[in-house]
């Protein structure tokens, strides 16, 4: 007579409580977490957020500050560039060919103001900034005229990239955030294309997690 070998029994069957504990263990641990920054988001940025020399500026307090691509510093010139150009064209054909010499004072007034726009726009660059914290997207820009708006996660209902000509030459583009309350809205210029495209992603995941409640 043989004897069937016994089937071997195991320690302890899981259950259906500790299957649905495992399954949200799982589900947490792939879930975003909204404070951590997607990896390379500071590649080719400025390094050092600028901030205004008066007493009475608006505190940048804790946690890690983003700015943006170094490059969008030439999107900025050459457009600024452009305008002049076509500035000194339209007043040199007022005033040489038509006579009208009236045009040098507006024509000057512009180019002033041009002129000095440009000189100061590396201050003005660095002077944006973003962070990622645990509850909202904070974003800062401005030197003379500060301005500094919190984005909640759960409210964003759009991440959009958008980018110009002079923009995709130069592979960078624009982050626009929009939510419920027009006055909230807020765009991030100057990210390179794959920082946008992350940063897109990152938080469109973190704000889904915030509204499904995870």
């Amino acid at each position: 007579m043989t004897n069937n070998p016994a089937t071997p029994v195991p320690e302890s069957t899981p259950t259906r409580t500790d299957r649905v504990e495992r399954s949200a263990e799982a589900t947490d641990a792939s879930a975003p977490e909204a404070g951590q920054a997607p990896a390379s988001l500071d590649q080719g940025t400025y390094t050092r957020l600028v901030e205004p020399r008066s007493a009475n500026r608006l505190e940048l307090g804790q946690g890690e500050w983003h700015q943006i691509s170094r490059k969008y510093l030439w999107v900025q010139l050459i457009s600024s560039g452009a305008v002049l150009l076509l500035v000194v064209v339209a007043v040199a054909v007022l005033t040489l060919f038509l006579h009208q010499t009236w045009a040098l004072i507006p024509g000057g007034i512009v180019a002033v103001v041009l002129l000095w726009t440009m000189a100061i726009l590396p201050r003005q660059l660095r002077a944006i900034g973003y962070q990622l914290r645990d509850d909202d997207l904070v974003f800062r820009r401005g030197i003379l005229w500060q301005r500094m708006v919190a984005v909640p996660y759960g409210r964003m209902q759009l991440v959009d990239i958008t980018h110009g000509p002079l923009d995709r030459g130069f592979g960078i583009a624009q982050l626009k955030f929009v939510t419920a309350a027009a006055t909230t809205g807020v765009t991030i210029p100057g990210l390179e294309q794959g920082t946008a495209e992350m940063l897109r992603d990152h938080l469109i995941a973190v704000a889904e997690s915030r509204r499904t409640g995870l």
